[in-house]
């Protein structure tokens, strides 16, 4: 499980991103780059990284699912995630 501050901090990152979506988009639209540079560079999107929602694992996340390998597994055997099932032939 990651640290609470790592979590924190990703919250923190996607508030941002999605607080300066508007204004980002306008400046790049207007080709005014200087002032897309004095924006805080936690609001760019590109600083986000996809993280397990249970768990914060950074690692081996499952985009579909929006969860790392190890819960997602542990979901699946549980039978917690609807229509997946562990594949024996």
């Amino acid at each position: 499980m990651a640290k609470q501050s790592i979590k924190a901090r990703q919250r923190k990152r996607e508030r941002m991103v999605a607080h300066y979506a508007e204004k980002r988009k306008a400046l790049k639209e207007a080709g005014d780059y200087q002032a897309l540079d004095l924006l805080p560079k936690n609001s760019s999107k590109v600083r986000l990284k996809n993280r397990c929602q249970l768990t914060g694992r950074g690692k081996g996340y499952m985009r579909h699912f929006g969860l790392s390998r190890i819960m997602f597994r542990e979901m699946a055997l549980n039978g917690l995630i609807p229509g997946v099932r562990k594949a024996s032939w």
